[in-house]
């Protein structure tokens, strides 16, 4: 689902607008600069720091060219713009110049060595506020005592080992609706597939059930889906609320009116659900069998309690932005990820038959499905993961960081408050460190390759980063390596994959929510049994 491009005279009214702002703003600062002093001096050593290097600034002008293009076309720019000034740069878009970091180096420093300074989050603008409920989620809230409350209940409370395998019976459940889900499709179209409608509906599946702790029909199931997907659709759009807020709404007012519709959606479909799982979980506090009650991530939530707001419960609304942000985060990525491996297998068709080699030898030809065992002992089905995901990181920037105070890093000041971007897909392509970056080759990552025993947390060095580094690392890593691994083994034994006769696998890439085909991929699957 798309949005309708935002009306060029809403464009012209809106920055006519931010112009005399800008113009008084400029004027005023002048006029009190020159006839006071400041509040707060810097530091003699801080105030000699430059600010890293970056092209010039013209007001008004830069901000319109930088919104005006998506994320990824800016990537090209900030290729040329590290060539021409180095691993750290500076680009100023707004009054805060944005900080990049494009080195591995450099970021290890950052994110592990200087860890707690750079895991704050840029303050947040009223229309993510809408959706994330004044930031009470991991993705936003500020580094501070309720994101470790909201991240150390998601790892604990969900995505602790022994509670992982709990939900393998629901693994198993939504590979039966995936499998069915291909064969439909395939038989309707002479064996062709589209592969990523389906792998999302698995997933979504998957993490619906995880969320909310039961099996929906696939009208709720798809209600639901409809309303994340309208969600996506949309958060791309909500930087443009980050400047002159009262005259952005006002401006913008249509786009605002459908943002509050969609978060309206959400709490329709969601709060009932929220509300039957309290009522269930309390009548259980009061019996001694559970029966077939499995702890879910609303269950969770409903007990947990803010002791820097009080000591209150969370409300249904930011239950409501905690379950979205978990079926957003859990969803889009693994699919995404899926595919790009997907693709990869179907034109390197050698790396299929290895991989296939692989599964045969260790489930064998007589079993019903491949268990969560036997992934352990898949050297090259993790091999190949780790290639995907070195390739084609579902995200080519991690989500922005800022410092929480002026720090002086590689000779440069950073800014308080300024946000701090790190390039996940550059790391992963250094030719420093990778032979040939560009192609698709999991032997790297068998013994002796240069990938030989990555560490994906980059807690010892950053090869690679898909699921970002140090405090603010997703801490649904493991998670999302299990699924992965469990799904691409079960479908490359389940079919044989072939590019579609007369089709090329383009592996052109496109920015959505995540970075997608550009074209998605299509395969011809036939049964292997």
């Amino acid at each position: 689902m798309r949005m309708k491009s935002i009306r060029v005279d809403d464009w012209v009214f809106f920055f006519l607008t931010l112009s005399l702002c800008v113009a008084a703003r400029f004027l005023l600062s002048l006029l009190f600069t020159t006839n006071s002093s400041p509040h707060k001096q810097k530091s003699t050593s801080e105030a000699a720091l430059p600010i890293p290097p970056g092209p010039i600034h013209i007001p008004l002008l830069t901000p319109l060219l930088w919104l005006r293009r998506s994320l990824f076309d800016v990537e090209p720019l900030l290729r040329r713009l590290r060539a021409e000034y180095g691993p750290i740069f500076a680009v100023r878009i707004t009054f805060r110049p944005a900080i990049f970091i494009a080195d591995r180096r450099l970021a290890h420093d950052a994110l592990v060595h200087h860890g707690a300074v750079f895991a704050d989050r840029p303050s947040s603008n009223q229309a993510n506020n809408l959706i994330t409920s004044n930031q009470h989620n991991i993705s936003s809230a500020p580094y501070g005592p309720l994101w470790r409350l909201l991240r150390r209940n998601l790892t604990s409370g969900i995505l602790q080992t022994a509670r992982v395998r709990l939900f393998a019976d629901s693994r198993r459940w939504v590979l039966g609706i995936l499998l069915r889900r291909l064969k439909a499709r395939a038989e309707a179209d002479a064996g062709v597939v589209v592969v990523m409608e389906s792998f999302q509906h698995a997933m979504f599946c998957l993490l619906v059930l995880i969320c909310f702790g039961e099996k929906l029909d696939e009208k709720a199931i798809g209600e639901i889906e409809a309303a994340q997907r309208r969600l996506v659709a949309y958060i791309v759009k909500l930087n443009v609320f980050s400047f002159f807020p009262r005259i952005t709404r006002l401006v913008f007012r249509k786009l605002w009116n459908t943002l509050v519709a969609i978060r309206r959606r959400q709490e329709e479909l969601f709060i009932p659900l929220i509300r039957k799982r309290r009522e269930r979980y309390q009548q259980l506090q009061n019996q001694e069998e559970h029966g077939d009650f499995v702890y879910s991530y609303v269950d969770s939530l409903l007990g947990l309690c803010l002791p820097d707001e009080g000591g209150r419960e969370l409300t249904d609304g930011e239950i409501v932005s905690l379950c979205s942000e978990f079926l957003t985060a859990g969803t889009d990525t693994t699919a995404t990820a899926l595919q790009w491996i997907m693709a990869h297998i179907v034109k390197e068709q050698h790396v299929q038959r290895k991989l296939f080699d692989e599964i045969e030898a260790v489930a064998g030809a007589q079993a019903e499905e491949i268990s969560e065992d036997d992934l352990q002992r898949m050297p090259y089905l993790k091999a190949v993961i780790l290639e995907g995901l070195r390739r084609h990181p579902p995200g080519h920037f991690v989500l922005p960081h800022t410092v929480s105070e002026d720090v002086s890093f590689n000779g440069y000041l950073v800014p308080k408050g300024s946000p701090v971007n790190f390039t996940v897909a550059e790391m992963g392509w250094d030719e420093k460190l990778w032979a040939q970056p560009m192609e698709f080759r999991p032997e790297r990552f068998l013994a002796g390759g240069e990938g030989e025993e990555v560490d994906l947390t980059g807690s010892r060095e950053i090869k690679m980063m898909p699921f970002g580094v140090g405090r603010r690392i997703c801490p649904g890593m493991s998670l999302a390596m299990l699924h992965l691994e469990y799904f691409l083994a079960n479908l490359v034994r389940e079919f044989d994959w072939k590019p579609v006769e007369g089709e090329e696998v383009d592996l052109s890439e496109v920015l959505e929510l995540t970075v997608m085909m550009k074209h998605p991929l299509r395969s011809r699957i036939t049964p292997r049994m």
